[in-house]
């Protein structure tokens, strides 16, 4: 299964390329307009290493930083195969990326509070800069990567409601960042568990239909994992169907999208094939 995380931290890339002029942003429209995982899979690796390269010449450069963090985050969930250790190593890189971006300025709250309990680092998000909101959505991508990579730890478990609440800054900054990207991932983080042992399923449906919404239709991941994360969760096997018969249905090409639209195909294809099985 191609990971959510990683295709939501794809997604995110959309405003760190600018940042990072030395590469230019055609690296990032190039893999997000892709229609082979293949081809991005085996090329990926050599711009992680250049991309190493460049942040040990320039430590202090945000825009190095978050194509790190976001590119390994990437790497990590969709493209790491089934070797769970690489995976987590990949992950954990990208989080340490990720928690230079947050520490640039050692003295914000966000960097003081990120090893502290959730309502100081809660409170720290809430008041981060709205300009700022790059290094948000780096930070949560990465931290949730690493989390999937570990998800037996519980002691990385614990660590979901710092996710959560960096998400949902990002939500309300930026809703339509990445084609309402920032909201599939909220509905997925919603409909993890049931009403009854402490989940919002509704609020995820609500999150889902907000993305297609926003996007238009064309983010085939937002339906994918609203049939899987929500669907399934309810047992709603009509709109688990018709939500999938309309990603299988569609033209993946589009804007921003073909790549992560075709990955969502594929897992498309393999929820309609397990479904009798689950329901």
């Amino acid at each position: 299964m191609r990971s959510a995380l990683a295709l939501f931290a794809l997604s995110l890339l959309c405003g760190c390329a600018g940042m990072l002029r030395d590469l230019g942003s055609g690296l990032e429209a190039g893999l997000r307009n892709h229609d082979d995982p293949a081809t991005v899979a085996a090329g990926l690796p050599a711009y992680l290493l250049l991309l190493d390269g460049l942040v040990e010449e320039r430590p202090d450069d945000p825009g190095r930083l978050a194509l790190a963090a976001s590119l390994y985050a990437t790497y990590a969930g969709s493209f790491a195969g089934g070797d769970r250790e690489r995976a987590a190593r990949l992950a954990a890189r990208s989080l340490g990326y990720a928690r230079r971006l947050a520490c640039l300025e050692p003295g914000r709250p966000l960097c003081q509070t990120l090893d502290g309990p959730i309502d100081a680092f809660a409170t720290a998000v809430a008041a981060h800069p709205a300009r700022d909101v790059d290094t948000l959505a780096v930070l949560g991508t990465s931290w949730a990567a690493a989390i999937r990579s570990r998800a037996e730890d519980l002691r990385a478990l614990a660590a979901l409601p710092k996710v959560q609440a960096l998400l949902e800054r990002v939500a309300v900054l930026d809703p339509s960042r990445g084609h309402g990207t920032v909201l599939v991932y909220l509905g997925v983080l919603h409909s993890l568990r049931p009403a009854a042992l402490g989940g919002a399923p509704e609020r995820g449906r609500a999150a889902f239909e907000e993305a297609i919404r926003r996007s238009n239709g064309r983010n085939l991941m937002a339906k994918v994992l609203y049939a899987e994360h929500y669907a399934r969760l309810v047992f709603d096997r009509g709109l688990h169907d018709r939500l999938l018969d309309e990603v299988l249905a569609a033209d993946p090409v589009a804007p921003g999208l073909t790549l992560s639209n075709v990955l969502a195909m594929e897992r498309a294809r393999e929820l309609k094939e397990s479904a009798d099985a689950y329901f």
